[in-house]
C-alpha cells in the first residue's frame, strides 16, 4: 500500500480516548494537547485534508520523541509509530527548513550513519577531553550560547578510551550451538566499542560462532526514524547484503534492532528486495532476545552489585523485549535488579532528538536521572548506546555521576568472574 493510501487508513483507528496522554514525554513535560498522540494525529488529519504544513504544525511532529509509548498505551492498535513517520517523510519533501536546521541536519546525517567518519573523529575528540579543554568549554558556555544542539553534541561523547577492533569471526566456546552474525552499529562500535567486545565474547561463551562482517555499515535507524526514507532503504539494501549468509542476526543496540524488524514493510514495495528484506527481518534478535531463546549454558558466577535497569523505547515499545533482559539479569548471583520509576517514560535521548530538540531531551533526562538516583542502585543498565550517553549526563549535570552498562557488559563480567570493577567508572 502506497503512502498516500496509507495513512488516511491509519488516521482514522484514533478515537481520540486519552490513553496516550499519560505515557507521551511531551505531553508530560508541558500538558499541551497538540503535543500529545492523539493532538499530533488531529494535525495529521487537517494536512489530510488540504491544510498545509505550516512552521506551527511541523514543530509539533518535530517534538515528537518517536518513542511509541503511545503505542503500547493504545487500546484501539493505532500504529502511531508508522504515522509519525509517513508524516516526517511528508515534512522532509515539503516544509522548507531554515538555513540553520538545514546546516545541522547535515552535519549530523553526514556523520552518524557512517562508521569510518566517526572513527576519524575519534582522535581529535579523544585529545579534546583528554588535554581538558573539554572542561573549559563547559565552564564557558560559548558553545551553549553559540548553539545548544553542538553544545549537546559536545557535552553527550562519552569518555573515549583505545578501540579495540574485533576480528571476522569469534569462535565458540565448547560445542558449537549455533552460527549468528553481529550488527556492530555506528555510535555502538565506535563510541562503545567495549559493548560490541563484550557482546561477542557472552554470545561465544554460550556457544554461538559469531560473524562479524567487516563490510557493515549503518541499519538505517536514524534516518528511517527522520522520515529520511530513500537514505534509509539504501542504507537496508545493504546490510540486507551483509548479513544474508547467517542464520541469526544478533542485535545489541534498540533502535538498530528495531528498525532492521522494520525492513519487511520499509521495502515492501520493491519487487527485487521485499522477500530478502522480509527474511532478514524474520531472523532479527535483540542480544537479550536471543539468549534467552537459546537458554543458558556458561556458568553464571556472583557479582555483588545492584543494578537499575532502564527500558529502552526500541527495545521496550517497538521490539517488546522486556521481561528477557530482566531474565537474565536476575540469573546472575548475588545482583540485586531494581526498577526505576515511569519506565516508559523515554529519557529524552530518542535518536537524534537530544541533537535537535536539546532543551526539552534534557528536561527529560534530567526526569529520568532522578528517578535513576532513587533507586539507590551502583550501576544504570542501558541497552541503547542513546540512552547510555543521555542518562549519563542528566546523572553528570545532577552531580551525581553513575556507572552506567550495557547487558552484555554484566553479563560477560559475570561470565568471565571479573567483579563488579570493570564497569564501575562512571560514563560521563
Amino acid at each position: 500500500m502506497s503512502a498516500p493510501e496509507e495513512l488516511p487508513k491509519l488516521l482514522g483507528d484514533c478515537v481520540h480516548c486519552g490513553f496516550c496522554l499519560p505515557t507521551c514525554p511531551t505531553y508530560v513535560l508541558w500538558g499541551e494537547e497538540m503535543d500529545s498522540p492523539r493532538g499530533r494525529i488531529h494535525l495529521m488529519q487537517q494536512h489530510q485534508r488540504g491544510e498545509p504544513l505550516s512552521p506551527a504544525m511541523v514543530q509539533h511532529f518535530d517534538a515528537c520523541l518517536g518513542c511509541m509509548a503511545c503505542v503500547t498505551a493504545c487500546p484501539s492498535g493505532v500504529q502511531y509509530d508508522r504515522l509519525i513517520e509517513l508524516t516526517r517523510a511528508e515534512v522532509e519533501r515539503e516544509h522548507p527548513r531554515s538555513a540553520a536546521d538545514r546546516a545541522l541536519r547535515k552535519v549530523i546525517f553526514s556523520l552518524f550513519p557512517y562508521p569510518r567518519r566517526l572513527r576519524a573523529l575519534r582522535g581529535p575528540l579523544r585529545l579534546y577531553q583528554r588535554s581538558g579543554l573539554d572542561k573549559v568549554v563547559r565552564r564557558t558556555g560559548v558553545l551553549e550560547r553559540l548553539s545548544p544542539s553542538l553544545a549537546a553534541m559536545e557535552r553527550l561523547a562519552p569518555p573515549l578510551g583505545r578501540a579495540p577492533r574485533l576480528p571476522g569471526r569469534v569462535s565458540a566456546r565448547g560445542g558449537r550451538r549455533a552460527t549468528v552474525g553481529m550488527l556492530t552499529g555506528c555510535v555502538q562500535r565506535e563510541f562503545f566499542p567495549g559493548v560490541n567486545a563484550a557482546t561477542a565474547r557472552v554470545l561465544a561463551m554460550e556457544g554461538c560462532d559469531v560473524v562479524i562482517p567487516r563490510g557493515q555499515g549503518c541499519c538505517g535507524a536514524l534516518s528511517l526514524h527522520s522520515g529520511r526514507e530513500d537514505e534509509a532503504r539504501r542504507f537496508a539494501r545493504r546490510t540486507i547484503e551483509t548479513f544474508e549468509n547467517v542464520d541469526v542476526i544478533v542485535v545489541n543496540a534498540a533502535g538498530c534492532g528495531s528498525s532492521m524488524k522494520e525492513y519487511a514493510r520499509l521495502l515492501a514495495d520493491d519487487p527485487a528486495w521485499a522477500a530478502r528484506a522480509e527474511a532478514l527481518s524474520a531472523r532479527t534478535r535483540d542480544l537479550a532476545e536471543y539468549l534467552v531463546e537459546l537458554g543458558p549454558r556458561a556458568p553464571r558466577r556472583p557479582l555483588p552489585v545492584t543494578v537499575a535497569y532502564h527500558d529502552a523505547c526500541h527495545l521496550a515499545h517497538a521490539q517488546g523485549v522486556r521481561s528477557q533482559p530482566r531474565a537474565l539479569l536476575a540469573g546472575i548471583p548475588e545482583l540485586t535488579v531494581r526498577e526505576i520509576a515511569d519506565p516508559d517514560v523515554c529519557c529524552g535521548s530518542a535518536g537524534t532528538y537530544n541533537l535537535l530538540q536539546p532543551g526539552p531531551a534534557a528536561e527529560l533526562g534530567d526526569r529520568k536521572a532522578a528517578n535513576v538516583r532513587a533507586t539507590g542502585a551502583d550501576v544504570l543498565v542501558a541497552a541503547n548506546p542513546g540512552c547510555a550517553m543521555q542518562i549519563a549526563d542528566a546523572l553528570a549535570r545532577q552531580g551525581a555521576p553513575m556507572a552506567v552498562a550495557h547487558t552484555a557488559e554484566i553479563l560477560d563480567a559475570s561470565l568471565r568472574g571479573l567483579g563488579p570493577d570493570g564497569f564501575r567508572t562512571p560514563l560521563s
